[in-house]
């Protein structure tokens, strides 16, 4: 009997939507080979990571083992997937892999950082494979929301894993390619071991829809238009970009493409081929000199970022441009859970200014691009694994597709990151649990979720800050009064006299009675000036208040 296993280890992406990056390993228990599937980020929220930029997962464990590595698989371009590479390459220090769209946007992140450019290679398409260590691995192609996305064919000696990546299974996807379900039996015919599967839209009962559908609804909005008309989708999304650029095209519209992200995947896009006859675009300057009733903005911001051209556009202008009373502007995407209140405010803004805001409650002007309940079990029923592993969902996604799975008499589990899972027999089993976690890009820093720097700057946010500074002699007396320096709290309390006033005479107070052995001791006093702090303020206002206090002493 083989002492070798199978093995799949989940470090984001299972449990949560985003930060995807998955482990799979073949060999010794302790001593596998491994490969990489994806290393992506996730966004910040004001409410739990203020000011942080990026979020990425806790990668520790692969650190550790940096040396058992063969490479690192990218399964498409979004930066759920992606947006972690460049960022954690110099840990890994591991060959990257993706398909030529993919790879031409990841050698751009990786120039940006310093990295090689050539630790990134270009795959081709299945049948075509890669031989890593113990490994064999094909990409074929699964059509979604951004070209050239793949699904890896993982083969070992213990047996074939299928690891969708984000699909849908539309036969018409406009750009890229459309789903080929013979493919798919092709792969599944000798029997595959593991489906490891995208679960994000398993509570939608209906079948998914095709992006072919959306050209004419779109087209006939856009002509019957007056004014300046505005849209924005996810930049990513090549065939929706295309779309909304050919309804404008079409009714006589010259199309203006804006935000940094929009232009760059449009360039990667005719760059690898993916896109062959994309509408003139027109810079901003060039759409001062065109009447406003002859332009077509596509702007990045579908999802209420504060910085991009969709919010820098309601709020005022944005490179020259201005939308005004009697323009439109179209939500061609779906607000992701979280983001509901930014774009709301957005749209709220753009309403403000007299601006005509359509939006896809109707289901005309969007389709997703993720597999729907009935999809995945028509995938499952193509692919026939002996087991299906549910990823890329929340908790709640994971089980309800486990349900789907075991219903069909295949054996399931619900797998969240940090679960290391062995593969290698009839049905998945725990064979360890790894500490995860994340770490947090923050200005040029990272830092890790435990270091308490959010934490504190949640506390301050809620509660306010007071610094208290006291300066003492060569006799440790004090010399002069303390002072406080409040951020973030109101100036009058229930006394109805300055809060500083009141704080300062309450630590004076302290000064003047404190013995000499407190005096002394700078902790023991940093911890009474520090409760009395606390405790003043939430008398007076309710508060108890972050305290940083500086002693100085005169030597």
């Amino acid at each position: 009997m083989s002492t070798e296993r199978l093995i799949y280890l989940p470090l984001g992406g299972a449990g949560e939507i985003g930060m995807n990056a998955y482990v799979y390993g073949y060999g010794k228990p302790g001593k596998e080979r491994l490969i990489v599937v994806d290393l992506g980020v996730t966004f910040p929220d004001m409410d739990t990571t203020p000011g942080v930029d990026l979020i990425m997962p806790d990668i520790t464990w692969l650190r550790e083992r940096k040396d058992q590595i063969e490479g690192v698989f990218i399964t498409h371009a979004h930066e759920d997937h992606i947006g972690a590479v460049s960022h954690l390459y110099g840990e890994l220090e591991a060959p990257i892999y993706a398909r030529a769209f993919t790879a031409n946007l990841c050698r751009r992140k990786m120039e940006e950082r310093g990295h090689p450019v050539d630790a990134v290679t270009t795959v081709s398409a299945w049948p075509e494979v890669t031989k890593l260590g113990p490994f064999t691995i094909g990409v074929a192609p699964m059509s979604h929301s951004i070209p050239e996305s793949g699904a890896l064919v993982i083969d070992t000696a213990a047996g074939r894993v299928v690891h969708t990546g984000d699909f849908k299974l539309d036969p018409n996807p406009l750009v890229g390619e459309p789903f080929d379900p013979d493919m798919w039996a092709e792969i599944a015919k000798d029997g595959v071991q593991a489906l490891v599967c995208d679960s994000t839209n398993v509570f939608s009962p209906n079948p998914g829809r095709s992006e072919s559908e959306l050209p004419d609804e779109i087209t006939k909005l856009v002509a019957g238009c007056s004014g300046l008309v505005a849209a924005t989708t996810f930049a990513s999304n090549v065939a929706r970009v295309k779309t909304l650029a050919d309804a404008g095209e079409r009714a006589g519209r010259s199309v203006v493409l804006l935000g940094r992200a929009m232009n760059r995947m449009i360039e990667a896009a005719k760059e690898t081929g993916v896109l062959t006859d994309f509408p003139r675009t027109y810079s901003a300057e060039e759409a001062g000199d065109i009447p406003r009733d002859n332009l077509m903005l596509i702007t990045t911001g579908s999802q209420g970022e504060r910085r991009a051209a969709t919010a820098q556009l309601a709020r005022g202008k944005y490179r020259g441009l201005e939308l005004k009373d009697g323009d439109t502007f179209l939500f061609s995407s779906k607000t992701i859970p979280g983001n509901e209140r930014g774009v709301i405010y957005i749209m709220n803004q753009l309403s403000e200014k007299g601006v005509d805001v359509v939006d896809d409650r109707g289901g005309l002007y969007h389709v997703s691009g993720h597999a729907n309940g009935p999809d995945l079990e028509r995938l499952h029923d193509i692919i026939k694994p002996k087991m299906m592993i549910p990823m890329h969902g929340e908790h709640r996604h994971l089980r309800q597709h486990a349900k789907l799975a075991t219903a069909k008499g295949m054996a399931s589990a619900v797998v969240v990151n940090g679960m290391l899972m062995d593969l290698t027999g009839d049905a998945p089993k725990v064979a360890d649990y790894v500490e995860t976690g994340r770490q947090y890009l923050d200005g040029s820093v990272r830092i890790g979720a435990l270091d308490g720097i959010i934490r504190d700057r949640i506390r301050m946010a809620l509660n306010g800050h007071i610094v208290v500074t006291v300066i003492l002699d060569e006799d440790d007396e004090p010399l002069g009064e303390p002072w406080c320096d409040v951020r973030g709290l109101p100036e009058l309390g229930k006394s109805n006299a300055a809060l500083v006033d009141i704080l300062e005479e309450d630590l004076n107070q302290f000064l003047m009675r404190a013995g000499a052995k407190t005096l002394r001791d700078d902790d023991k006093l940093e911890d009474n000036l520090r409760r009395i702090t606390r405790q003043t303020t939430r008398d007076e206002i309710g508060k108890k208040p972050e305290v940083s206090v500086i002693v100085s002493r005169m030597r």
